[in-house]
């Protein structure tokens, strides 16, 4: 079990906080090599385009004639060590969208919160709570934790427009819910900012997503029992009715 800093909304110094069992200080490269990869291939667009020798406009005729020039022989200006001709291998429009399995991106995302728990860089604050939306409540509460100037990310139980509107303004701090956050999110930070409640709350969505999952899985299980049981009835007598028939030939023989 890891400790971290834990702060009260004014910044105070509150002592040391127990992280939730997730947070066991394992950190799995491999993992987290593999999820962040995929998460940054699904942020390009993949629109990159050239053209080939085939697609460039011009250079239907020979540029001047074979022999007696005394110039290197040529058969058109679209050949790609012409300027303005078309490109060998160059991109061309793909997508480089890469999936993931869903527990190896939950495990990539524990991974990187145990490392930054691991380094130091986790911080624990009581509820973040504005009257109003201030740039200068932010910033004093980045100073009062000696964050300013870091990649901050501070991770709140819900979506709170006041913290978000207040943190706009400010360079390299982002502020996203605890449970929307990815391994790239916690990487890209060099310090973490959690409300307390969050680590409740995502605890339990987890519960209930289990126990829905559970529930949809049993339910299809249902389903599909209900729909092959007039199968299997309607099988058995099919075999029923051959092995009387097979019992009435072989008497009769």
């Amino acid at each position: 079990m890891l400790e971290a800093q834990h702060y009260s909304a004014s910044a105070k110094s509150k002592g040391s906080f127990k992280l939730p069992e997730e947070f066991d200080g394992s950190v799995n490269e491999a993992v987290l090599h593999q999820a962040i990869r995929a998460l940054r291939n699904n942020q390009r667009q993949g629109t990159a385009c050239t053209k080939t020798r085939a697609e460039v406009a011009g250079g239907s005729r020979k540029p001047w004639r074979q022999k007696g020039t005394g110039r290197a022989r040529h058969g058109t200006t679209r050949s790609p060590i012409w300027t303005g001709g078309g490109v060998v291998f160059g991109p061309t429009p793909r997508d480089y969208r890469t999936k993931v399995p869903r527990k190896v991106r939950q495990a990539a995302r524990r991974s990187a919160f145990n490392a930054r728990a691991r380094e130091g860089s986790l911080f624990v604050i009581e509820a973040l709570e504005f009257e109003q939306p201030k740039t200068k409540l932010m910033a004093e509460l980045l100073s009062k934790l000696e964050l300013t100037g870091k990649k901050v990310l501070i991770l709140t139980a819900d979506v709170k427009q006041d913290v978000i509107r207040s943190a706009n303004n400010i360079p390299r701090v982002n502020v996203l819910r605890y449970a929307d956050a990815s391994a790239l999110d916690v990487l890209w930070a060099d310090a973490l900012v959690v409300e307390e409640a969050a680590f409740e709350a995502h605890s339990l969505r987890s519960v209930k997503n289990a126990t829905v999952e559970g529930r949809t899985k049993r339910a299809l299980k249902a389903s599909e029992a209900a729909e092959n049981a007039p199968k299997k009835a309607t099988d058995k007598k099919s075999k029923s009715v051959k092995a009387a028939k097979t019992a009435e030939e072989n008497k009769d023989a």
